[in-house]
């Protein structure tokens, strides 16, 4: 019963009127966000790619999202309920639209370089929001440690697959 939740002596008073249960809403905005990757499927243009070695296996990215997408939800969550509507909270919903806008980008549009643009503003969104987040609520830092590096793997990835298939 998250609501009914005694309020935490630690956090400022303001926190304790912002619902437990809005963790759900969180985690389900993050998910929204990842439902544009289901829109737009890799599919035969995608398979017919170049790829690098390092490229993981198609079944990696579906576990890995749904790890980071949970976290990334959890930790909305814990600085919303310190800052409600402040400077942190508005950068990961900047950060959530651009990692939106990469699937149609990169899947939909085939549009690898636009795609890696989008990467790279997201690596730097994401990186702000991860020290806004510390700065408020070090686990909530900590869980956007690993999303920080997914999307920096998958900038260089998108780097190296725009270069092994440039026309």
């Amino acid at each position: 019963m998250l609501g009914h939740m005694q309020p935490d002596p630690d956090l400022p008073q303001d926190e304790s009127k912002r619902p437990a249960w809005a963790l759900i809403p969180w985690v389900a905005l993050c998910f929204l966000a990842a439902t544009l990757g289901v829109l737009f499927p890799p599919g035969e243009w995608y398979a017919g790619l170049s790829k690098p070695s390092f490229n993981p296996p198609n079944w990696v990215f579906g576990p890995v999202w749904t790890a980071l997408y949970l976290g990334m939800g959890v930790a909305a969550w814990r600085v919303w309920r310190r800052v409600g509507w402040r400077a942190p909270t508005w950068l990961f919903l900047a950060q959530l639209a651009l990692n939106a806008l990469w699937s149609p980008v990169f899947f939909g549009a085939h549009q690898l370089g636009l795609a890696a643009l989008v990467l790279a503003s997201l690596v730097a969104l994401v990186a702000l929001t991860l020290r806004a987040f510390w700065r408020e609520d070090k686990l909530a830092g900590a869980l956007f440690v690993p999303y920080l590096a997914w999307v920096s793997f998958a900038l260089v990835l998108n780097l190296a697959l725009w270069r092994l298939n440039a026309a």
